[in-house]
């Protein structure tokens, strides 16, 4: 752990984490729980989402209103998301109400009572989220793809779970899913701003060390392997939607950096990719055509997508395959090399400007490694990888023998 961070675990195990930014008025923390919709069954799909939404419904000292309006009244954020391996639950607000938001989020992450009358109503809210996302080719292809990458996992589950599971929801489903799985020795409270580090514990002191040690010896089921698949569904829509992509790398693999680096270089944020100069700029076949790669504690998935006119669709898919290709078939040159590690590094000095994300990625981190990188660290990395390696990784995992493809075609076509 460098003296950029600093680290204090509680008796109880959760453990505080803290980054002095004295250039910011804003003060963003929040709880990381190790649990997430991998550790769901088939029976309670969307539990740890439904969690999530639930814990802002009251808990043994404040109604619902009185939550949402806490930090409101004084012009900040409370938020929270879920992920396939983690929960968060977080705020950004005016620096000097710190300790309030430290008070209300002890209180929706660990004293919630899920009043049943609320979590019918929550359902109902739940249901719009699927229809929303359903509604949207682009967002519900991107999920329904690590369904096809991880088939009967729980890594393939839809994150939102279903609408027979989410009507089967109770009170006592939530109480047992948070017992099973909150362990407190992984749990993280995070704290980036610019107060000192004795400031933000005197205040941490106040609330973290009365939340009870709980433990859980829940083991998460590994992924039982991968082969390739192509499936094609009809929707109502007026452009074909692609996603194409395979199993990656998980968070301890040394050459994870590699695959981000490959990433970006054939369709990362940047205008100057090579998806998209050859897809966008010289044919016109896509608006815009993008990359993602995550990765979990024993396994990653990566994955491209475009949405193109169907009567090009044959096309824009060959010029994909092309550009993967060329990425295989020969190594980048020093000056490639170089510009792609000056391209990450920027991009990485930009992201560290958003303390919110930056607050995030450090929770992610320590619970994940045990540690949390600073920037020089990670450029070091970035520095250590070689042509070699990327052209490896192209090699390894862009097979298109080995990736798999979800094809949303229109209804019409």
């Amino acid at each position: 752990m460098t003296k950029e961070f600093n680290v204090y675990q509680y008796p109880n195990g959760i453990t505080l984490l803290h980054k002095q930014v004295v250039s910011t008025r804003i003060a963003h923390c929040g709880y990381i729980f190790d649990v997430g919709s991998r550790d769901e069954d088939i029976r309670t799909q969307g539990l740890a989402h439904f969690w999530e939404h639930m814990a802002f419904k009251g808990t043994e000292k404040r109604k619902t209103f009185q939550i949402l309006s806490s930090l409101e009244d004084v012009g900040g954020d409370l938020n929270a998301y879920t992920t396939k391996e983690k929960i968060w639950f977080h705020a950004s607000l005016p620096c000097n109400y710190l300790e309030r938001a430290t008070d209300v989020l002890t209180d929706i992450s660990f004293y919630s009572v899920f009043p049943e009358k609320e979590i019918e109503k929550e359902k109902k809210v739940v249901l719009e989220e699927m229809h929303m996302y359903a509604d949207n080719p682009e967002d519900a292809i991107q999920d329904e793809f690590e369904s096809i990458i991880f088939p009967n996992h729980s890594l393939g589950f839809n994150i939102l779970g279903t609408e027979k599971t989410l009507e089967s929801f109770k009170q006592q489903n939530l109480k047992s899913f948070l017992k099973k799985n909150i362990d407190t020795g992984r749990v993280a409270f995070v704290v980036l701003s610019p107060h000192s580090f004795g400031e933000v514990k005197k205040i941490a002191d106040k609330y973290i060390p009365s939340v009870k040690a709980q433990h859980s010896t829940k083991v998460r089921e590994k992924n039982k392997g991968f082969k390739p698949a192509t499936l094609i569904k009809k929707i109502d829509a007026s452009q074909t939607h692609c996603v194409i992509g395979g199993i990656g790398l998980n968070i301890k693999e040394e050459r994870r950096l590699g695959l981000f680096l490959l990433s970006n270089l054939l369709a990362g944020p940047g205008m100057t990719s090579s998806l998209n100069m050859a897809m966008r700029e010289k044919k016109g076949y896509v608006y815009t055509i993008e990359s993602n790669f995550t990765s979990y504690i024993d396994t990653g998935v990566y994955s491209f997508y475009f949405a193109t006119e169907s009567k090009q669709f044959e096309k824009a898919l060959d010029v994909f395959h092309k550009e993967i290709n060329k990425v295989r078939d020969k190594k980048l040159s020093a000056v490639q090399l170089h510009r792609l590690k000056e391209q990450i590094k920027g991009q990485l000095i930009m992201a560290e400007e958003n303390n919110s994300n930056f607050m995030q990625m450090m929770g992610k981190s320590y619970l994940d490694f045990g540690k949390i990188d600073s920037f020089d660290q990670i450029v070091k990395k970035i520095d250590g990888i070689s042509a070699q390696v990327i052209n490896d990784l192209a090699n390894q995992l862009m097979n298109p023998a080995r990736m798999s493809k979800l094809i949303y075609e229109p209804e019409s076509k």
